[in-house]
């Protein structure tokens, strides 16, 4: 399995548009800037540790669970 920016993006949109929220929202339970979320979502940022921790307490799951999530993400792309 490799690193995969994009499926990070990916799975963040998809569990932030599950939660029905906008990136104004969450970005903004996050305490990150919109726009960095945004990058994030479209694979041209990389997100460090502390941002996936915040990332996931903001949409209200361990930060294990979202790492499990963007493994399932890579693991169907391979």
């Amino acid at each position: 399995m490799q690193f995969d920016n994009h499926a990070i993006g990916q799975t963040i949109r998809a569990l932030r548009k599950a939660k029905g929220i906008s990136q104004d929202v969450l970005s903004g339970f996050a305490g990150i800037a919109r726009t960095h979320l945004s990058m994030i979502e479209n694979g041209t940022k990389q997100a460090n540790f502390e941002t996936i921790w915040r990332i996931s307490v903001a949409l209200e799951m361990r930060p294990s669970d979202l790492v499990a999530k963007i493994e399932e993400t890579i693991e169907g792309q391979e």
